[in-house]
């Protein structure tokens, strides 16, 4: 695999660079960096999103004939490295990368045009209904069930741990359709409605205290037929599909990457109370190395794996792999950072969103006010999307051929 970029794509490149300077606001790069979840808040995801909206840049993942940008997977990648290297917000991915490749490849003419530019505008918000209490890691075996009444559907059980869905206007949802034949065969993929009677929202607050995941309860909800993705029983199908772009498709170590180099600069300024600063301590400066090391290996994996997507190739099993790298890496990086601000890294105020003009002051440094908030949300990445030993077994079986 050749690892230079073509002329054309160092000119894309520099155009993005060029873009990002002139776009990208101090807001927008503050926001970022003062959210210690996984998600940043809409208000400034959803105003990033329309500028690379009114730029076209903005479904990376769609084909062009969909609304998509038609860049190749290494301009897909440039363009993540330089956002993760300018600070740029989080984009909100259940619509973007989640749902709305499933609507480009299984959806109605019709859906496309109902769904797709109200995607991009920002006009719904979408969360995700797959997890219920019970049916986590095994999610053939969720009992949320729809019964087709005529032409509607009328659904009953509970989702957990729904992000955004306090947001959210629409809700991807599995549900059962067929109790009587085998787990997979009997689900079912159905777009919700999320404002009606028969939904319910409650909240549920990680240990971090933020507010990002929901329980919702389906009482006699309701959706029409024609929100159906598919046909009855291809549900299964259709969440191995999106779940494959949940884990891969997008570039994770040029984040990582970024992040790590702006902890390295942290530990360059930290006061290691014996030996100037925390970054000439042998251990901390070791983990690093480390972190640094495996972050860039990971970075030819995820280039690797472009290479193949670029050759026609879906993104496939493999993408456990990025999802189990990317969420370890994490973890690591996040627990490091609790390390180097000691005492400050503790703090944990109560408050959101932690920018803006009524933000806590931060003890010490920005950074050691994020430190704890981090740490505790990234106990998750190892969790969502499945979690590890769910990602283990798929590369046992489907990579490994165990």
């Amino acid at each position: 695999m050749d690892m230079d970029f073509t002329p054309d794509e160092l000119a894309f490149q520099a155009e993005v660079r060029s873009f990002l300077k002139a776009h990208l606001s101090d807001r927008l790069i503050e926001g970022a960096k003062r959210t210690p979840g996984v998600f940043v808040e809409p208000d400034i995801g959803l105003e990033w999103q329309r500028i690379l909206h009114d730029k076209g840049w903005l479904a990376i993942h769609w084909p062009v004939e969909d609304g998509g940008t038609g860049w190749t997977p290494v301009q897909r990648y440039i363009f993540e490295k330089e956002c993760a290297l300018a600070g740029a917000p989080a984009l909100a991915v259940l619509g973007l990368k989640l749902v709305g490749p499933v609507i480009c490849r299984f959806g109605t003419p019709e859906q496309k045009e109902r769904f797709l530019p109200r995607i991009l505008s920002a006009e719904d918000y979408w969360c995700q209904g797959y997890s219920e209490p019970g049916s986590g890691s095994d999610l053939a075996s969720l009992k949320t069930r729809a019964v087709l009444e005529g032409d509607t559907y009328r659904i009953n059980g509970s989702k957990i741990w729904t992000t955004h869905a306090h947001y959210a206007n629409w809700m991807f949802c599995l549900v059962r359709t067929d109790p009587d034949v085998s787990a997979q065969r009997g689900i079912t993929f159905l777009l919700v409605p999320m404002d009606q009677p028969g939904v319910t929202v409650t909240p549920i607050v990680t240990m971090a205290g933020d507010h990002e995941v929901n329980q919702v309860f389906l009482d006699d909800a309701k959706s029409h037929v024609g929100n159906r993705i598919g046909e009855e029983g291809q549900g299964w199908t259709i969440a191995k599909f999106l779940l494959e772009n949940e884990r891969g498709g997008s570039c994770f170590a040029p984040k990582l990457i970024a992040d790590i180099d702006q902890l390295a600069l942290t530990a360059a300024k930290v006061p290691s109370g014996t030996n100037g600063a925390l970054i000439h301590d042998t251990e901390i400066s070791r983990k690093l190395a480390s972190l640094r090391l495996r972050a860039r290996a990971f970075e030819i994996s995820e280039l690797r794996i472009l290479a193949e997507i670029a050759k026609g190739r879906p993104p496939g099993p493999q993408t456990s792999l990025v999802k189990l790298f990317s969420a370890n890496l994490r973890q690591e990086l996040d627990t490091l950072a609790m390390d180097i601000h000691g005492l400050a890294g503790l703090q944990l105020p109560a408050e959101r969103p932690l920018y803006g003009n009524e933000a806590p002051e931060p003890v010490g440094s920005i950074e050691a006010q994020m430190a704890a908030g981090r740490y505790l949300n990234s106990r998750a990445w190892t969790i969502f999307g499945g979690s590890d030993e769910v990602q283990k077994n798929i590369i046992a079986k489907t990579v490994l051929g165990l």
